[in-house]
């Protein structure tokens, strides 16, 4: 039973009130977890604008008779336990959004994908799931107690011709906060006007560092596959002294078949031939997520349909895969070949004896697979110039490492996320394995290839 199968005596307040702090206790009853406060100052009349709803509530009698007798393990640390809870809430929301609007994007033609500076898409879901993690982290845990490094800003919908897509994003914020009370979440008493959304935005202004506790957040990882209707990801971890100590990833595409993966670029397309009671069957979606140290990952479905989220919410504990041949591996990369070398992983992939066609995936579904032992090796190594960014790789790390797989760089280093909003110091590129003995093998076929590259 996962840590967070939860129903909540009491709802959380926020931390609104100057000089008042709410310090919640996790007691784990079975697969019962209650939130109970100790706050001498609390005035009766506060109310809070963001909490755990009030129908995942169980009467506190019954818990309170049998909470004393429960410890905490260590693999339960009760310091993650509503941190982790939240975040897979409040991704699990973002998800339902990003799906209604790859439907908006698939189904009609508009003006609501645009370009950054690197000429990578960006879509109103990549804003509106920004402005919704961060408007429900900093609402229930206290803004000032949150900080966030994410990757969009709102320097585009600050321009003068941007009328239409900003009122499109505070639309959809709205729409999607009007829903927090099926994922457990209770939302905003009245909507969030333009300037609140784009603060939401605007906050997510960390730089990141070797210190302290930050929220990494990639709104929609894999924007390209997101724009094309394939898969895509929303990423959400929490880095404490530049380590990952929690990620959650939510996977709206990914099929619970392994085999659907391999239709890259026409996920939608093909899927959408089937018959409607086996496409809109909820055989798709799924959110992954793990704390440093529980030695588990766990996945559960999305939420489907008008469903409320009650906790387990079918969750089941998920592990890499045990294939250690490189014959019998199947290994991921990226779809694109701007930021990858495909050319350098066939050559690695031939030389250590992978006989399996690449499986090219875009986002950090390729994270996902490992950790759900569908793939047993990704590898990215890009080309001169391109920087890898923390918030393309932190939660699937700490996934994949409690799922029982490896990730490092190809120096065999773990991945440095002390540096910045940049993976600094990487040496030569990502190697993620469902194994020690598939993983040591890759990196000797670098260090005896490398040189012969041109990256």
């Amino acid at each position: 039973m996962p840590l967070f199968c939860a129903s909540f005596a009491a709802e959380v307040p926020l931390a609104l009130v100057q000089n008042r702090r709410n310090i919640f206790t996790p007691n784990h009853v079975g697969s019962v977890c209650c939130l109970f406060f100790h706050n001498k100052s609390r005035p009766s009349s506060s109310k809070p604008l963001v909490s755990l709803s009030e129908s995942n509530q169980t009467h506190p009698s019954s818990t309170m008779e049998t909470q004393n007798k429960l410890v905490l393990t260590p693999s339960e640390p009760e310091e993650y336990s509503k941190k982790l809870e939240v975040a897979v809430r409040v991704v699990q929301m973002a998800c339902l959004l990003c799906q209604r609007v790859q439907e908006s994007l698939l189904s009609k033609s508009d003006d609501q994908v645009q370009s950054k500076d690197d000429k990578s898409p960006v879509t109103i879901a990549d804003w509106s799931v920004q402005a919704t993690v961060s408007w429900v982290l900093s609402e229930f845990f206290g803004s000032k107690n949150v900080s966030i490094v994410a990757e969009e800003d709102i320097q585009v919908l600050s321009g003068a011709d941007a009328g239409g897509l900003l009122e499109a994003v505070v639309k959809t914020v709205n729409e999607c906060l009007s829903e927090a009370p099926r994922f457990g979440l209770k939302g905003p008493v009245l909507a969030l006007r333009t300037t609140d959304v784009l603060e939401a935005i605007s906050r997510c202004n960390s730089t990141g560092g070797a210190t302290g506790r930050f929220w990494v957040l990639d709104p929609v990882d894999g924007t390209l596959g997101f724009v094309r209707g394939d898969q895509y990801a929303v990423a959400l971890a929490l880095i404490e002294d530049g380590e990952p100590v929690l990620g959650v990833l939510g996977c709206p595409n990914y099929p619970m078949k392994k085999e659907w993966l391999s239709y890259q670029n026409g996920y939608r397309r093909t899927i959408s031939k089937l018959s409607p009671s086996t496409s809109e069957s909820g055989d798709k979606g799924c959110v992954i997520y793990a704390w440093k140290g529980s030695g588990k990952a766990w996945m559960q479905p999305l939420l489907h349909g008008e469903k409320k989220l009650v906790w387990p919410n079918s969750a089941r504990p998920i592990h890499v895969s045990s294939i250690d041949n490189p014959a019998l591996a199947t290994f991921c990369e990226p779809v694109e070949k701007a930021n990858s070398s495909h050319s350098f992983t066939a050559g690695l992939a031939h030389s250590v004896g992978l006989r399996n066609q690449p499986l090219r995936v875009y986002s950090m579904v390729k994270y996902a697979a490992i950790a759900r032992g569908d793939a047993e090796i990704f590898m990215k190594f890009a080309r001169a110039g391109y920087k890898e960014k923390i918030w393309d790789h932190a939660a699937g790390v700490v996934i994949i490492q409690e799922a029982g797989g490896v990730v490092t760089d190809a120096g065999g280093h773990p991945l440095d996320f002390s540096k910045g909003i940049y993976l600094e110091g990487l040496d030569r590129g990502i190697i993620a394995c469902a194994g020690a003995k598939l993983h040591d093998k890759i990196i000797r076929a670098v260090d005896a290839s490398w040189g012969s590259s041109s990256l």
